[in-house]
């Protein structure tokens, strides 16, 4: 299996580009959000790979960060999930904010990509709330950029207001998905001392 691809960009499409490897040209589909980070024609590029196989064919989906292909992953897992409807998600949510969008149980922010319709979209962030819940979140307003995750300020206020949540008794899906709300709402500089209260007004409406 092929897992990443360094060489030289070679051309671009619309929903792909080809990158050349001492001499040997790989097709790589991917999010417009990838696309949109490549440097210029001729120049190095590197890219993660997720390896489709099927009976009639082997199909490459490239990723510019581990985390954007770590939910091309988790979004093919759920049924009716293909990879183009994958990819439309992931290029209208970057990995972080659609973490953030299924902690929060945020339908309507998934149902943005184009082909998602909102039965679909419910089913992602139901599927897919408890395989997120050891994630951590960013919020709203903090970007992430490079190939590792920048750590988000407020990342430790974050996960502080989750344990104290969990400490109250709540479950750990329901610490997060309320954490994550509130911390959108509040924006990055949000200490725990506005964090768990807004998680706990989020809880107290469900």
């Amino acid at each position: 299996m092929i897992a990443k691809l360094t060489g030289i960009l070679d051309s671009v499409g619309d929903d792909w580009l080809i990158v050349d490897v001492g001499g040997v040209g790989y097709l790589v589909h991917s999010s417009s959000r990838t696309l949109s980070g490549l440097p210029s024609r001729g120049e190095a590029v590197q890219v993660h790979v997720e390896t489709v196989v099927r009976e009639d064919a082997i199909t490459l989906y490239g990723f510019g960060e581990v985390a954007e292909r770590n939910m091309f992953r988790l979004l093919t897992s759920v049924q009716g999930v293909g990879s183009k409807v994958a990819l439309a998600i992931l290029s209208v949510l970057s990995a972080n904010e659609l973490q953030n969008a299924i902690a929060a149980q945020d339908k309507t922010a998934v149902a943005r990509a184009k082909g998602v319709g909102p039965k679909v979209a419910a089913r992602i962030v139901n599927e897919l709330k408890d395989k997120v819940t050891g994630l951590v979140f960013q919020p709203k307003g903090v970007q992430v950029s490079g190939s590792a995750p920048a750590a988000p300020a407020g990342g430790g206020a974050i996960e502080d207001a989750i344990s104290a949540l969990v400490n109250l008794g709540y479950k750990p899906v329901e610490a997060h998905g309320a954490v994550a709300k509130a911390a959108s709402n509040l924006g990055a500089d949000a200490d725990v001392a506005k964090l768990v209260p807004a998680a706990l007004k989020e809880l107290s409406s469900l």
